[in-house]
């Protein structure tokens, strides 16, 4: 089965909105006067995490987990009205943002309306004669999607949003959870109404058949291992072991999301600074120069260096400075505008580039016809003198940091700093 694809998706990024935690009011109407400074930083997508009231019973901590559901086509009232979200999605539309949502299908809080009206739309655990537990997180039950009434009312619960908010997707949590069949058959019966952009929490290298349903995929895996070699300093050819198996699988067209920092991994894990410390921004870079789309989370820009409590109230200490802005600026711009970085298109070939020290330095080309982007990471904490030793790069390019111009034609030598990115296009 093939699907359509939208037409914006091989240059987006997406920056996920935690609403609770934007603002001191963490509300929709707050969040909206953020869109001007997100627009010029060069934000396209964003993704609001669950939108939908959050069940109450057995719930954690004062606020509880917004993925715990208590009605599939309501608003969380925390965040305001269902208008206040329309006219939010209006605005940010008005300002060429794409707008997509969480979409938690897997499972439901105890008290989700469904539990009253439809029971059977749930598994049953056996040993207590009740709702089953959703994988021992105790907050929230699982769907039976065996049962064909439950996913005709999960599908017509995501076109409800569609229809009413002209949202322009779906980040799907978990999705491996929930069968690829079911994903499959929304996606047939949503198109119907609008072709959208499909976001997996799924990782590809364990899960490559739900790019089959999803335009794009998690990389969970790299995330994991890249804290993995920053913190155990592991050998780097593994990175390139993960990097190349991801250009690999789901087909050219494929589109591998890759992060630093999301709402989980702050919370639970640490910040991108405690997982990465010094690699942190060109781990960065890789999400932006790589074939995929980059996801940045909310305050990154700051930088937020606290973790976000989850189930209770915690603003983003905002100051006002945005001392990353720039950096995420001039890379969100690139990625956007240069075609050399376009996610999941046939014209764009990645070269990774030799050089005289593999052992410290990730170095690829990215070419589309004349368009060229070439990047060089130092993944070690050593001052390194790098040559590239290929062929495929030559030419005179400009750093788009600082706009000082090079030419590779003859001298492809860099001098880089511990942890140094340099991004240069044609």
């Amino acid at each position: 089965m093939t699907f359509k694809k939208a037409d914006w998706i091989n240059n987006t990024d997406v920056y996920e909105v935690n609403v609770r935690q934007y603002t001191n009011e963490g509300s929709f109407n707050a969040f909206a006067k953020e869109l001007p400074r997100l627009k010029e930083m060069g934000v396209s997508t964003l993704w609001f995490m669950p939108i939908t009231p959050i069940a109450q019973k057995n719930k954690k901590g004062s606020l509880g987990s917004p993925y715990a559901c208590s009605d599939y086509t309501s608003v969380n009232p925390e965040f305001g009205t269902l208008a206040d979200f329309k006219n939010l999605v209006k605005l940010a539309h008005s300002m060429h943002f794409k707008v997509i949502i969480d979409w938690v299908a897997n499972h439901t809080g105890w008290d989700h309306v469904w539990t009253k009206t439809h029971p059977a739309y749930f598994k049953k655990d056996n040993d207590t004669n009740d709702f089953k537990i959703a994988s021992g997180m105790d907050d929230i039950i699982e769907l039976d999607y065996n049962n064909p009434a439950l996913r005709k009312a999960m599908i017509d619960a995501m076109n409800y949003w569609v229809k009413e908010c002209d949202i322009d997707g779906y980040r799907c949590d978990l999705a491996f959870w929930v069968q690829l069949d079911f994903w499959l058959e929304a996606r047939a019966e949503l198109e119907k109404t609008k072709t959208l952009f499909w976001l997996a929490e799924s990782d590809p290298l364990d899960h490559p058949d739900y790019y089959q349903a999803f335009d794009a995929c998690y990389t969970w895996k790299w995330m994991h291992k890249t804290e993995e070699f920053y913190k155990h300093h592991q050998d780097k050819s593994m990175l390139d072991a993960i990097v190349y198996e991801y250009d690999q699988v789901g087909g050219h067209d494929a589109i591998p999301l890759w992060f630093t920092a999301n709402h989980d991994e702050n919370t639970w894990n640490g910040t991108e600074y405690e997982k990465y410390g010094d690699a942190a921004k060109a781990l960065a870079v890789l999400s932006f120069t790589r074939n995929g789309m980059p996801l940045i989370y909310s305050g990154q820009e700051l930088p937020n260096l606290k973790r976000l409590q989850f189930f209770d109230k915690d603003p983003i200490e905002w100051n006002g400075k945005y001392e990353l802005h720039d950096f995420y600026k001039t890379l969100l711009h690139l990625h956007k505008s240069n075609p050399a970085l376009r996610a999941g298109d046939v014209a764009v070939t990645t070269y990774n580039l030799s050089t005289n020290v593999p052992a410290n330095v990730m170095a690829y080309l990215r070419k589309n016809e004349a368009h060229e982007v070439l990047t060089i990471l130092n993944l070690s904490k050593h001052i390194v003198r790098c040559i590239i030793t290929d062929d495929h790069l030559a030419g005179e390019f400009t750093n788009v940091f600082d706009k000082t111009k090079a030419d590779f034609t003859l001298q492809k030598e860099v001098d880089l700093q511990p942890w140094e990115y340099l991004v240069y296009e044609k």
